[in-house]
């Protein structure tokens, strides 16, 4: 498979599981806690697909990352899916009901945390074959 998974969340639980998980299921994963340290690690190593969380340093990190990585012609096709606690945490709501709500997130999916193991690795697939 030799698929390259960058995960992206300030929450080392977070991503010490899901590392677990996508590496059980045969991905290379590499894990930042800082999107701008995620945005170098691209450029220096292209990833397959990225998984982000919406809030780190501020609100919106992950929409930031989201959006920086559309915009760069050399990762631009990279699938994004981002993650999030928002919902039941703060009881915002920014699920999008739409593919164009989707695409203005710059995003290919969305989740809210916790996510179903299942349910990442078959957008993971869907998002990569």
């Amino acid at each position: 498979m030799d698929k390259r998974i960058l995960l992206v969340d300030d929450d080392r639980d977070f991503l010490e599981q899901n590392r677990s998980l996508l590496e059980a299921r045969g991905y290379r994963v590499a894990c930042c806690s800082d999107p701008d340290e995620a945005l170098h690690a691209l450029r220096r190593e292209r990833a397959d697909l990225v998984v982000t969380d919406l809030m780190m340093k501020t609100l919106d990190s992950g929409f930031s990352l989201a959006k920086a990585i559309k915009s760069e012609p050399d990762l631009s096709a990279i699938p994004v899916i981002l993650v999030t606690a928002v919902a039941s945490q703060r009881g915002f709501d920014f699920n999008p009901r739409t593919r164009e709500e989707l695409a203005a997130m710059h995003a290919d999916a969305f989740f809210d945390k916790p996510i179903a193991p299942a349910a990442l690795i078959a957008k993971v697939e869907e998002l990569l074959a």
